[in-house]
């Protein structure tokens, strides 16, 4: 078993409070759930009204599917023309490590 996660640090566009920030931060959270049934959350900078960090994860059965998820989840999120995504980290571990 793979569990495998992504943590995004994003910088917003056009936002001047915490209520625009959810207004931008939801609908990214609320796309990558639906279209990659993985689970995500916004995960920290919470009082940042320009800042968000996002934090994606999975269960899988092999590397290579968790791998490819990851990587369409990034693609999906660093696409976004309202955000900038300012770095991604990730890790998989193996349910053996």
């Amino acid at each position: 078993m793979w569990i495998a996660w992504i943590e995004f640090d994003l910088l917003l566009g056009d936002v001047h409070s915490l209520k625009e920030k959810r207004s931008v931060v939801r609908p990214i959270v609320a796309e990558v759930r639906k279209r990659f049934d993985v689970s995500v959350a916004e995960v920290g900078e919470m009082d940042l009204h320009r800042r968000a960090r996002i934090g994606a994860s999975l269960v899988s059965a092999d590397r290579a599917h968790a791998v490819d998820v990851l990587d369409a989840v990034e693609r999906l999120v660093a696409g976004r023309p309202e955000v900038d995504l300012l770095s991604a980290r990730r890790r998989e571990l193996h349910s053996e490590d």
